[in-house]
């Protein structure tokens, strides 16, 4: 859980490094909010679109091949950042290199979760490792009155830079073992799957993915526009990185103990995730005052509770996918990226027409359409599991449930 939660901090933490620094360097870049969005969602597009052209050939690789993979676009990335980035074009060429190695980070990471861990610590397992998008944005909070402050803000890339290469050397002592273990494994090793397999219906996977879409275009937001938002209502980019950091540790304890939760409650996680939107709605509705005390107050229930539902939503999905986990929780991973690349760009194109007040509204109904969705989801992953009991029932960490409770 430690490995995977490391590593994906380390792939997400680019575009939260740029939206906790976003003054600065704009003014350096001279970027406009709607460009620094895009900017942000290309990152996430790219990722999008290399988490569904390699979802086949990942089991493949190997956790060797997707940790050298990471570890050097993270590292190259960093790198250009720090020396080459100029303007917008430079800026998208870099993201989009960054996006390659979150692509590849976050599948390092669920091939971890789904090789290692038990059934009774998954929920805790999927809350420590979405975690790392909270701890990347606390990370970049932090970097703002400390390294950024010091030496500026392309010091904190060559930072993510140097920890990229640490992957690499690791990658690198990975493959050895891995090519030791075929050797004295040889031909033995192969494992052939089920013929027949219980597939996760279409309708209610398809109302989740769209559920984290609308969630995700709204949190990413958060991520990426707090700190200006926080600037022009009166906040020091200092003090805006300290709201992102407090905000984001809160969010850490909050998914993790609702991971815990999931282990030990019987089913009934998608009613705790339309909760969690619903108050991530109400928290948006907040940040439209153009108050520092708005900010400060709604800005922490927004990363802390608001943002707290990614790895309870997965963990629900991935159990309700019966034989096929990955092919589930992959569908969601992709709304997610889908959302985090269409949030930025034109809800930071958006706050750039029409003011940043108008904007916080819309990303409120994005979160409650969000909540709606995931009920929806429920009710069709209810009335499937009415319909087709799963051969095995459910476990947990302590006993057994028989759906449909489950959803």
């Amino acid at each position: 859980m430690v490995l995977a939660s490391a590593v994906t901090t380390l792939g997400a933490i680019p575009p939260f490094l740029l939206g906790a620094q976003a003054v600065r360097i704009r003014e350096d870049l001279g970027l406009g909010l709607g460009a620094f969005g895009v900017g942000v969602s290309v990152f996430f597009a790219t990722a999008a679109v290399a988490t569904l052209s390699t979802s086949g050939v990942v089991d493949r690789w190997g956790r060797g091949r997707l940790l050298l993979a990471a570890g050097t676009l993270v590292a190259g990335g960093g790198v250009a950042m720090t020396v080459l980035v100029s303007g917008w074009w430079s800026l998208l060429l870099v993201m989009v290199a960054l996006g390659l190695g979150n692509a590849a980070s976050q599948a390092t990471a669920n091939l971890l979760m789904a090789r290692t861990l038990p059934p009774g610590r998954r929920g805790l397992g999927f809350g420590v490792k979405q975690s790392a998008v909270p701890l990347a944005i606390m990370l970049g909070g932090l970097a703002v009155p400390t390294t950024g402050a010091v030496w500026g803000w392309r010091s904190t890339f060559l930072i993510t830079a140097a920890l990229g290469l640490v992957v690499v050397g690791g990658a690198l002592v990975l493959l050895v073992r891995e090519r030791r273990h075929r050797a004295r494994r040889g031909s033995a090793g192969a494992v052939s799957l089920p013929e027949l397999l219980e597939s996760p219906p279409t309708l209610p996977l398809v109302l989740a993915a769209l559920a984290i879409t609308f969630a995700s275009a709204a949190a990413n937001f958060v991520g990426a526009f707090a700190a200006s938002w926080g600037f022009e209502v009166g906040l020091t980019p200092s003090q805006t990185g300290i709201l992102m950091a407090l905000g984001s540790g809160g969010s850490i304890a909050v998914r993790i103990f609702s991971g815990w939760r999931a282990d030990h409650r019987h089913g009934a996680n998608l009613p705790v995730v339309a909760a969690q939107m619903g108050v991530g709605a109400l928290a948006c509705a907040g940040l439209a005052m153009a108050e520092p005390w708005a900010v400060w107050a709604f800005g922490l229930l927004a990363f802390s509770i608001g943002w707290s539902w990614p790895g309870l939503l997965l963990y629900a999905v991935a159990r309700l996918g019966r034989d096929n986990p990955a092919q589930a929780s992959g569908a969601v991973q992709a709304g997610a990226f889908a959302g985090g690349a269409l949030g930025p760009a034109l809800l930071g194109g958006l706050s750039q027409a029409v003011g940043f007040p108008v904007t916080w509204a819309v990303a409120a109904a994005c979160f409650a359409t969000a909540g709606l969705l995931v009920l929806l989801a429920r009710r069709r992953f209810t009335a499937d599991l009415l319909t087709r009991p799963p051969r095995e029932p459910f476990r947990y960490a302590r006993t057994k449930v028989t759906p449909p409770r489950e959803a």
